[in-house]
């Protein structure tokens, strides 16, 4: 049961991101790049905030266990943005959301290799490997 919700969550992440960036690029077009994903970014806080509030969780007392590098991570969501709509305005939604997948892959396989921030250390097999070779194949095919 654990891994379909994870992989149900997945998907409902994927169709979001997807989402995401078509509206972004739309708005970007309108607003400019920058203020697409200031407005994009508040928007996402305010649904977080309201979420936490209906929620009532009252986790915020562990906030001082995590480490100060972490609590970055919120910060890479405004060039996330940004690149995301630059690249669909130059090349498309469909191979922006491939190659930002493929990038995605690449480096999360050199984090957990490397057991950088904090996750557990992993070995990549060739097979994975072989998957991102197929999938930039893909890439290629769809440019055309």
């Amino acid at each position: 049961m654990t891994n379909r919700l994870g992989i149900l969550y997945a998907v409902v992440a994927g169709a979001c991101l997807a989402l995401q960036g078509a509206a972004n690029s739309r708005i970007g077009q309108a607003i400019g790049t920058w203020q697409a994903a200031a407005m994009t970014q508040f928007a996402g806080f305010a649904l977080s905030l309201a979420i936490l509030a209906l929620r009532g969780d009252g986790g915020w007392r562990s906030l001082k266990r995590a480490k100060p590098l972490y609590l970055t991570g919120g910060a890479f969501a405004a060039p996330i943005i940004y690149c995301n709509v630059t690249a669909m305005h130059r090349i498309g939604a469909a191979l922006t959301i491939a190659s930002v997948l493929i990038s995605q892959l690449c480096l999360t396989f050199v984090v957990e290799k490397r057991g950088w921030l904090g996750l557990e250390k992993r070995r990549t097999n060739p097979a994975e490997w072989a998957g991102i070779a197929l999938m930039i194949a893909g890439v290629a095919i769809l440019r055309g």
